[in-house]
């Protein structure tokens, strides 16, 4: 048999390494699927005690590609390194030029605040229900507040207030998820869940407990907040990207903020409802706390795709979502 030519030869040399990592990313997601599934089919009523987990198998495979339960969502020293394909997307989010070292910061922060493997405790025996409460206008007039209020954990996001709003939105904050420009204070029953869009994010959460110094970002940020040091944890950055690139599959330029609480939801609850999220019919979303208009699909993020996902886990029971209007 004739020999390929040379220039054929090369293509099928160049093609292989692609392969094998093809090959690779579908085996790695065919043994998280079967672990799952087995883990599910060896335990009676499901891996958690509630009567619907989000991790019991559904007839549509669709989640169980997407949901990979190896990846931290929370930061703790043992699994601060990053791949260099995660620092890089990391790094890159905001275009941020710091060259402050990454390593010095990990081991500034877990000196500061709670080492510890976080949220390890999934099983048959928990029951863990969570409402995670954006801050659509679609909440005024829903009278939510006593239903959001009876989940283990409420989750907030941003600046999104209670006071006043008590009859829609509750009163009780388990976990509030910000960055630096949407920080505000939490009391003493509260996590403050550091989202790291970036590395001064980071060094701004150190600054704020210690020497205070960092008063700016790209905007003026609060150099202090009111918080339990001990209740402090941090989104892992890993986590961020896996859910760019498994959940919304690289649309946008990453993740929304309500989107990665939803998501972390999925990894540390058994039982997820959700409040707040949607727009109006005419694709216009305001906060239930101010009158300012914007559009869910506009922006950075992938927010159509967004929408389309978060459909998709309702469709298939992972997600109970409440309209309010």
């Amino acid at each position: 048999m004739a020999p390929f030519p040379k220039r054929r030869s090369s293509f099928i040399t160049a093609l292989f390494p692609f392969s094998i990592f093809v090959l690779f990313m579908f085996f790695q997601h065919a043994v998280i699927y079967t672990l799952l599934k087995t883990s599910v089919e060896s335990t009676e009523g499901g891996l958690c005690a509630c009567d619907k987990c989000v991790t019991d198998l559904s007839d549509d495979d669709w989640f169980f590609m997407r949901f990979n339960p190896s990846v931290p969502p929370l930061m703790n020293k043992r699994n601060s390194v990053l791949r260099t394909d995660v620092y890089r997307w990391w790094k890159d989010l905001q275009s941020e030029s710091s060259q402050v070292n990454y390593t010095d910061v990990v081991d500034t922060l877990f000196s500061l605040f709670p080492d510890e493997e976080h949220y390890s405790d999934a099983g048959p025996d928990r029951c863990r229900t969570c409402a995670v409460v954006g801050n659509s206008g679609n909440l005024l007039g829903s009278h939510y507040g006593q239903l959001i209020d009876s989940h283990d954990f409420v989750i907030r996001i941003n600046k999104g207030p209670t006071k006043g709003f008590e009859n829609d939105v509750g009163s009780k904050t388990t976990h509030r998820i910000l960055y630096p420009e949407s920080a505000v204070d939490v009391d003493n029953s509260t996590h403050l869940v550091l989202l790291p869009f970036k590395i001064t994010d980071m060094r701004w959460l150190i600054s704020v407990f210690t020497t205070r110094h960092i008063t700016s970002t790209y905007i003026r940020v609060r150099p202090t907040v009111n918080a339990d040091r001990d209740k402090v944890m941090i989104i892992h950055p890993a986590f961020m990207k896996y859910i760019y690139d498994s959940w919304l599959e690289k649309h946008g330029k990453y993740p929304s903020t309500g989107f990665i609480t939803l998501i972390f939801a999925l990894h540390i609850c058994d039982q997820v409802n959700v409040f707040g999220f949607g727009a109006k019919s005419d694709g216009q979303w305001h906060h239930y706390f101010d009158s300012s208009l914007t559009h869910f699909s506009g922006g950075v993020h992938g927010g159509g795709f967004e929408n389309k996902t978060i459909n998709e886990l309702l469709l298939i029971n992972k997600i109970s979502v409440h309209k309010g209007w």
